[in-house]
């Protein structure tokens, strides 16, 4: 059967490819094969400007050229999977995707003026330098590119509903019960700032890689080139990759075989933290729209339910759950897994790294269900207000509060014996504060309480 959407297994190549498409060039097996020849061929151009290294010096029409090298097609990129499974003309199958891209870039090079150096190509490194530096491009790049723009248009949207109803009174819930009220801007207020600390975090995130030979320390390098201070030239080179970019590459400087992946672990839990967060907030929406609090513009010709017409069903923010869910479960591994290794290291690593691109986009497909969500919201003043005014014991609290200063003896027992378990009215407060010794103004002051009204500083807050 030929690949297409409807005939693939995973949702994010069939269902959702339009959204997931704007990860391919970040984590596809075509753009991971792109950032692979990205490493072999800057490594070239640093060699070059080694002293002490041995290869010649190169002209910056040569230099251009291996630039030029990683800009590869989809019909190239599978002349290198041939030469990984069944060979190409004189190559023999390399069962090594790693190596197939070394074979592949060197029969490249025969054809340029850059014949002469092509045995430079990886000179003296193991696979997992290239593999290492070319995951950490790929994390780095769609971060940049796709994630985070995403996200800082969630915390836009979140700033914005916060400031427009900072002051649109709304009935808190507490263990799913009536409690102190709020404001709904107040609310979204909370999970934009939650939002802004784990995007600070992310933006702020440096990725380490690996460059240092087989078992980490060199070998190869030392014994090839000595005079060559193969630690710096590491550290160089590496700091090279991140013009352009704000999240930067490290050199980590201590390693096995492979890079440790402590940083991936630190990045995928941050980026399961901002998930959570939106499942929450996902969840608060869907309750407020069930509340009809909160309503939904429905689409011309969309259908809410095969067998209820007039259903309009907050599917934007379930889908947007549900995806959050499957990427988390995917990032929880990838952070429990990767920092482990057999020794030096063992290939499970790499199995793991290729399905980065699957959390992402599911994350992405996600935060995409979002927005369109919270893009089809109005908020429903007058149903706010009235589920306010059926719970006027909201304020014993502040009745009690206020008592307490006065020096009323045990006023939270008399609020609690009036109001709880019962159905009171503000007219059974205001026989209730009559019957106080509090002086007259801190009566008037306690009967002009009402739902609506003691949001505290909730405004404030929410702006």
């Amino acid at each position: 059967m030929p690949f297409e959407p409807l005939t693939a297994i995973s949702s994010v190549d069939g269902r959702y490819r339009d959204i997931a498409s704007a990860l391919l060039e970040h984590f596809s097996e075509f753009g991971l094969i792109r950032k692979r020849l990205l490493v072999e061929c800057e490594y070239l151009i640093a060699l070059s400007e080694t002293k002490g290294v041995g290869m010649r010096k190169l002209t910056k029409e040569e230099k251009t050229l291996l630039q030029q090298q990683p800009h590869i097609s989809t019909q190239e990129a599978h002349v290198i999977k041939k030469i990984e499974t069944e060979g190409h003309g004189k190559i023999p199958a390399t069962n090594h995707d790693v190596k197939a891209v070394e074979y592949f870039l060197k029969m490249k090079l025969a054809k340029t003026s850059l014949a002469d150096i092509s045995e430079w190509t990886h000179f003296a490194l193991t696979s997992e330098d290239v593999n290492s530096t070319a995951h950490a491009l790929a994390l780095r790049s769609a971060l940049q590119a796709v994630i985070l723009p995403e996200l800082a248009e969630i915390q836009k949207t979140l700033e914005a509903l916060a400031r427009e109803h900072a002051a649109t009174p709304m009935l808190a819930r507490t263990h799913g019960q009536s409690a102190t009220p709020t404001t709904f801007g107040k609310e979204m207020r909370v999970f934009e700032s939650r939002l802004a600390r784990q995007l600070e975090q992310l933006r702020g995130r440096s990725i380490l890689v690996k460059f240092a030979g087989a078992s980490g320390n060199f070998n190869a390098h030392a014994v090839a080139a000595p005079e060559t201070d193969w630690r710096a030239f590491a550290k160089k080179f590496i700091a090279g990759l991140n013009v352009g970019y704000k999240i930067p590459l490290e050199l980590n400087e201590v390693t096995t075989q492979i890079e440790p992946h402590d940083t991936y672990a630190e990045m995928f839990d941050n980026m399961r933290r901002i998930n959570t967060i939106l499942i929450d907030l996902s969840q608060d929406i869907w309750r407020y729209i069930s509340d009809g609090w909160v309503g939904q513009k429905p689409k011309e010709g969309e259908v809410g339910s095969s067998a209820m017409p007039h259903k309009v069903n907050p599917i934007d923010f379930e889908n947007a759950e549900g995806n959050f869910g499957v990427a988390n479960a995917l990032f929880t591994h990838f952070s429990q897994k990767l920092p482990v290794s057999r020794l030096q290291r063992d290939l499970s690593d790499s199995t793991v790294e290729r399905v980065f691109g699957t959390a992402f986009a599911h994350s992405l497909i996600g935060y995409r269900s979002l927005l369109k969500g919270l893009g089809k919201i109005n908020v429903n003043k007058q149903a706010m207000l009235t589920a306010l005014e059926q719970h006027p014991e909201v304020i014993a609290e502040a009745i009690q509060t206020v008592l307490r200063k006065e020096g009323v003896e045990a006023p939270y027992e008399k609020i609690k014996e009036l109001t709880r378990g019962k159905q009171v009215t503000l007219d059974d407060f205001a026989a209730f504060i009559d019957s106080l010794d509090v002086p007259a103004d801190v009566k008037k002051r306690l009967k002009e309480l009402r739902p609506e009204n003691y949001i505290g500083l909730a405004a404030e807050i929410a702006r």
